[in-house]
C-alpha cells in the first residue's frame, strides 16, 4: 500500500512540475519507532487485557464500588500485578496504596420534592423518576423551604463579562439552572456558535455540573438543582439517576462540608417545564432569555420543600499507586504518572434483572491499559530517564476523589511531576486511523502525541463531541488544576474497514446503552486491537517524555497555565 502511495505521489507532483525529492521532504515524517520502543510494543498483549478486563468486570467483583468487597478483591489484584511485574511500592511509606478518607451519606429513598404556590397549589415529583438529589453535608437531617430562583446557567464568567445573578442576593434560595455552558449564536452567523463566548460548542468548566454546585454554594444558596436535557448533558437521565442515587461520597472536610449548599440535584425537563408552568412562565422562552449577557434572574414564586434523613459512614478507600524508577540520577526524581481509576458503582437498581454495575469498559478497560503499559516499561531497555508512576484511584464515579485527593495530597511534588496520562475507556471497537486527544492544543503532550501517531500511519484529532465536556469529566483534571500538564485521549472515531461516522455512532450507542449500565460487560463482538495500537503510543508518549531534558508546558492561553507557571518561578527562585 505504501508503494503505491508513494508512486501517485511522484506522478502527481510531476504533472504539477514539482520534483519528487520535493515533495517527499514537504510530507509529514513516517520514521520508525526506536528498538527500544518496538519491543516494548510487543509486551502490550490483546489476550492479557481481555482478561484483566473480564476478571475485574466479574460479578465477583460487584462493580468495584469503594469500601466494598469489590474494592477489597480489586486492590488484592492490583497489589498481586504489580507486584509480579517487579515494581516497587509507590507510597514513600514502602505500600502500593494511598489511604483516602472519605465520608458516606446514603439519603432515605422515599423523599419527596414538592413545589409549592402561595395559593396552596402544588406539583410533586417522585425520587428517582422525577429528580435525583442529595446533600453532602455531614449531618443526619436536611430540610429546606425556600423560595425558587431561575438563573439561567447560573454562570459568572467575568473574562466573558457574564453575570447570571446580577447582584440579586440568592443566600437562602433554591436555584434552578440550565446544564452546559450559554449557547451564545454568532453575531455574524446565528447558526453556528460564538467561538469568542464559552468556547462555541466546546464545553467550558462553567457548563460541568460541579460549578453548578460551586458557585450555588459560593452564593449560599439554600439548594441548587439542574434541570437535565440529553443533549447539553451528554448523557441521558438514566445515567444521572444511576449516578446519583443511593449512597453519595465526599473528602472528608473540616467544616463537614457545611459550606456546601444543603441540597443538591437534578431534575427531569418535563418537571422543569411543569414547574415553570405552575409560575406562569415559559420554559422555552426563558431558556432563550438565558442565552444573553442582559439575562436577569427570575424568582419564580414558588417554593420547594425537601426533607430527607441521612445515614453517614466513614470511609476509609485507596488509591493503588506502584513506582519504576527511572535511570538517569539527574532526573529521576522528576515524574510521568499514568492514571486509570478502578471504581465503578458497585451495586445499584437492578437493570433487565442484572443489579451489578459491572463497568466493563468504564473503566477495567483503562486498569487493564495501565497494567500493560507497566510491563512494556519495566521490560524496556533502555529504560525511562525519569521516574515513572502507575496509580489507579478510587471514587471517579463520585466526582474525580481519588485524584483529587492525590493531587492536593501527592506522594511526590507537583513540582517535580512533568506529565499525566489518563486512561478512562478505551478503545474496544478495532483499529483506528486516528486517536481522538480531548482539549487538543492544550500543551506541548499534544506534539508528542502527534509524532508517535505519525509514526503508527495515524493522525490525532480534536473531540467530536465538545460540547459534553469531557476534558472536565475524568482524573487528568485534578492533575492540571494543580497545574501539572495532563493529557486525556479517547478512542477514535475514523475505523478502519468501517463506513464514516460509524464510530461515532457506536459512541452514541454506548452512552445510551450501556454507560453506566449493567449492561457495560465484555461483548462478543470487541476488537481489543485498536486498543492495543493506542496504549502503544501511550507507552511511547510517556517513554519519550521520560528520556528528554525539557518537560511538558501548557501552551500560551492555556487556563492552568498560569498555575505552572507560578509553581516553577517559585522552585527556580529556590534554587
Amino acid at each position: 500500500m505504501r508503494i503505491r502511495c508513494i508512486h501517485a505521489l511522484a506522478a502527481s507532483a510531476a504533472a504539477v512540475g514539482v520534483t519528487f525529492a520535493a515533495m517527499l521532504w514537504a510530507l509529514p515524517t513516517l520514521a520508525s519507532v526506536s528498538a527500544a520502543e518496538a519491543s516494548a510494543w510487543k509486551e502490550i498483549s490483546k489476550d492479557r487485557l481481555l482478561e484483566i478486563i473480564k476478571v475485574l468486570s466479574s460479578d465477583e467483583y460487584e462493580g468495584r464500588a469503594p469500601a466494598s468487597q469489590g474494592e477489597r478483591l480489586t486492590l488484592a489484584y492490583l497489589e498481586q500485578h504489580f507486584k509480579q511485574l517487579g515494581l516497587e511500592p509507590g507510597n514513600p511509606d514502602g505500600t502500593y496504596f494511598q489511604d483516602v478518607p472519605m465520608v458516606g451519606i446514603t439519603p432515605n429513598a422515599d423523599m419527596q420534592l414538592v413545589f409549592a404556590e402561595a395559593d396552596g397549589k402544588t406539583l410533586k415529583l417522585k425520587y428517582e423518576d422525577d429528580f435525583v438529589a442529595w446533600t453532602k453535608r455531614q449531618q443526619p437531617d436536611i430540610s429546606i423551604n425556600s423560595d425558587l430562583v431561575f438563573v439561567g446557567y447560573g454562570v459568572v464568567a467575568p473574562e466573558y463579562h457574564w453575570d447570571d445573578y446580577k447582584g440579586l442576593d440568592v443566600a437562602g434560595k433554591v436555584l434552578v439552572m440550565l446544564v452546559n455552558d450559554p449557547p451564545v449564536p454568532d453575531p455574524h452567523d446565528p447558526s453556528k456558535l460564538d467561538d469568542k463566548v464559552f468556547k462555541g460548542r466546546a464545553m467550558t468548566y462553567y457548563g460541568r455540573w460541579t460549578y453548578k454546585y460551586e458557585i450555588a454554594a459560593q452564593k449560599k444558596a439554600a439548594g441548587c438543582l439542574i434541570v437535565h436535557e440529553t443533549g447539553p448533558a451528554g448523557y441521558p437521565w438514566g445515567v444521572v439517576r444511576n449516578s446519583n442515587s443511593g449512597e453519595q461520597m465526599s473528602l472528608e472536610s473540616a467544616d463537614k462540608n457545611m459550606s456546601r449548599s444543603a441540597v443538591e440535584g437534578w431534575i427531569t425537563l418535563d418537571q422543569a417545564k411543569a414547574l415553570f408552568a405552575m409560575a406562569g412562565k415559559d420554559y422555552d422562552t426563558l431558556k432563550k432569555a438565558a442565552v444573553r449577557r442582559d439575562f436577569h434572574p427570575v424568582p419564580l414564586g414558588v417554593r420547594a420543600s425537601l426533607a430527607f434523613r441521612n445515614q453517614t459512614r466513614a470511609i476509609e478507600s485507596k488509591n493503588v499507586v506502584a513506582k519504576l524508577t527511572g535511570g538517569d540520577p539527574k532526573r529521576r526524581d522528576e515524574y510521568i504518572i499514568y492514571t486509570a481509576h478502578w471504581d465503578h458503582l458497585g451495586i445499584g437498581a437492578e437493570v433487565n434483572g442484572d443489579k451489578i454495575y459491572h463497568g466493563a469498559r468504564d473503566n477495567a478497560s483503562g486498569v487493564a491499559g495501565l497494567l500493560e503499559i507497566a510491563r512494556a516499561f519495566k521490560n524496556v531497555q533502555p529504560g525511562p530517564r525519569r521516574s515513572i508512576l502507575f496509580l489507579s484511584v478510587t471514587a471517579e464515579e463520585q466526582g474525580l476523589l481519588g485524584s483529587q485527593y492525590y493531587a492536593t495530597h501527592p506522594l511526590y511534588p507537583p513540582e517535580k511531576t512533568a506529565a499525566v496520562i489518563n486512561m478512562d475507556g478505551m478503545d474496544v471497537l478495532g483499529r483506528t486511523k486516528d486517536i481522538t486527544v480531548i482539549g487538543l492544543g492544550m500543551s506541548t503532550l499534544d506534539d508528542v502525541v502527534k509524532a508517535v501517531a505519525a509514526e503508527q500511519g495515524r493522525v490525532p484529532n480534536s473531540d467530536p463531541e465538545p460540547e459534553k465536556g469531557f476534558y472536565y469529566r475524568s482524573d487528568h483534571f485534578e492533575f492540571a488544576k494543580q497545574g501539572v500538564p495532563a493529557l486525556d485521549p479517547h478512542d477514535g472515531v475514523d475505523f478502519i474497514g468501517k463506513p464514516l461516522g460509524w464510530g461515532l455512532k457506536m459512541r452514541q450507542e454506548w452512552t445510551n446503552e450501556d454507560y453506566h449500565k449493567p449492561s457495560d460487560q465484555v461483548k462478543p463482538y470487541w476488537d481489543l486491537s485498536g486498543m492495543v495500537e493506542d496504549l502503544q503510543l501511550l507507552f511511547s508518549v510517556g517513554y519519550r517524555v521520560a528520556d528528554t531534558d525539557s518537560r511538558p508546558a501548557w501552551k500560551p492561553g492555556t487556563e492552568f497555565k498560569a498555575k505552572r507557571d507560578a509553581m516553577m518561578k517559585v522552585v527556580k527562585s529556590d534554587k
